[in-house]
Formats: structure tokens, sequence, C-alpha cells
């Protein structure tokens, strides 16, 4: 389990995050939406360290991850993948080099990496004929699942996805959903989605919705439709900003 405790993070007078409560189960995928600008990436980084909280916990398989430095941190987070919003794949590298950089980085031998490479890749329906071309000969939708594979190279049990059907049309983000759905369950992974699309409500067990540097909402995805909390009404239902009772129960 994932246990996020009144986290708290500000950039110069502005506080982003006041105060973020939420328990995240594991084995289990865990959306977290929100309109645009309400700090849904930059919670997503405190979670994982590439920023640090201002004020609160993180506590990761037992650890304090806020607290923690140099080995200690860079042992925390090697069960830990992320899924960059646009897949962040670098230009001037092939497939292959893209998704084994690690291993490269890391001297491994390329017969090895090779192999682990298309294993990878196998793993997100990607075949094997791509490995030699470069990002820009691919889709949008290959880019993402690119790097998908990339994030399994190092057997992480925790991804976090930053908006991974961003600038894709309805049918590649399902197909990218679809994707997900069937990583979590084959590989027994606890996934975290910052999302703005509700077709991944099909797909999830959690929804958690944050507002205004707080968590909303957190329930059952499949009964998200139904629920009378105003934050979700608004927001899946697409109406426009408004004022919204601030007397409510959380389900």
């Amino acid at each position: 389990m994932i246990e996020i405790i009144d986290l708290k993070k500000k950039f110069d007078d502005k506080w982003i995050t006041k105060g973020v409560n939420l328990e995240i189960p594991d084995g289990k995928m865990t959306v977290i939406i929100g309109r645009s600008g309400e700090g849904k990436s930059v919670l997503l980084k405190q979670i994982i360290g590439l920023i640090k909280p201002s004020e609160g916990k993180v506590i990761i398989n037992g650890n304090d991850i806020t607290k923690l430095s140099g080995k200690k941190l860079e042992e925390a987070f090697k069960k830990l993948g992320y899924v960059f919003q646009f897949a962040a794949l670098l230009d001037s590298l092939n497939i292959l080099e893209n998704v084994g950089i690690t291993l490269i980085e890391n001297r491994i031998p390329m017969p090895k990496i090779i192999k682990t490479v298309k294993e990878k890749l196998a793993l997100v329906n990607l075949p094997e004929d791509i490995l030699y071309k470069y990002p820009s000969e691919l889709s949008g939708g290959m880019r993402k699942r690119v790097g998908l594979a990339r994030t399994l190279l190092t057997n992480p049990n925790i991804i976090l996805y930053d908006e991974p059907t961003t600038g894709l049309d309805p049918i590649t983000s399902r197909i990218i959903h679809e994707l997900m759905f069937d990583m979590q369950k084959k590989l027994d992974l606890t996934s975290i989605v910052i999302s703005h699309d509700v077709d991944i409500f099909k797909y999830a067990d959690k929804v958690a919705l944050l507002h205004d540097g707080k968590i909303r909402y957190f329930g059952d995805a499949k009964t998200v439709w139904e629920s009378d909390n105003p934050y979700v009404y608004q927001f899946i239902r697409g109406l426009p900003e408004g004022p919204i009772k601030s007397e409510f129960t959380i389900k």
C-alpha cells in the first residue's frame, strides 16, 4: 500500500497540494482525476520523488520516501516505474536504444539487451521489426507503448502514468487503457494513473478526485457514475465551472 499523508507542496507563494491524504491499495489500478491545473501531475511527481514536498509523507513499502536520500532513496525506487505524458523518448536513439538505455549504460552485453528489449516489446504488443526504427517513424500510440516497454525493463511492481492518452484519438486511447489493464493483471502491478479521460473508469478499481489541492472523493470506479458527490458529478458530466456545495460526504 502507498500512503499519502497530509502532503503539501508550495511553489513560491502558491500552494499546489494543500494536504492530500490518500491510501492506494496494492495490486489495483487507482485513477486520480481532476480539472486541468489542479496539480495532478505535481502530486504524481511527489509520489515518485521527482518533486520534494513542502510538508507531509509518502510511505511506500513502509518507507517514508520524503525522508530518504542517496542510496536508500535509489533502493526504494527500484521497483517504481514512471510513464511520462508524451512517452519522453529520445529522438536521436532508435527503439532498441530507447527501451534498453539503462542496460546499455550498465554495459550489459548487446545480445542480452536485444533479448530483453524484445521481451518487453512483446508485453506491450509491439513487433520486433521496430527495434531499429526511430520514434518519429512510429504513431503516437506506438510511442506510448514503447514508453511503457521502457518502464517495464526494471520489472517494477508499481507503475505511475501521467496522462497516458493525451493527444490520442478515442480508439487508440482505448487500446492503451486495455493494455494498461492487461499489464496490471498479468504482472500483478499497482497502477496509479493521472487522467482526464473518463473511459479509464471501465478498467480502474478506484477513483480519487483532486480539487483545490485536496482529495475530495475516493471510491470504487464501478460506482463512480452513480456518485452524488458534487465534485465528481460536475467533472464526469463536463459541467461548466461554478459554485460547488462544500457539504458532502466522501463515499
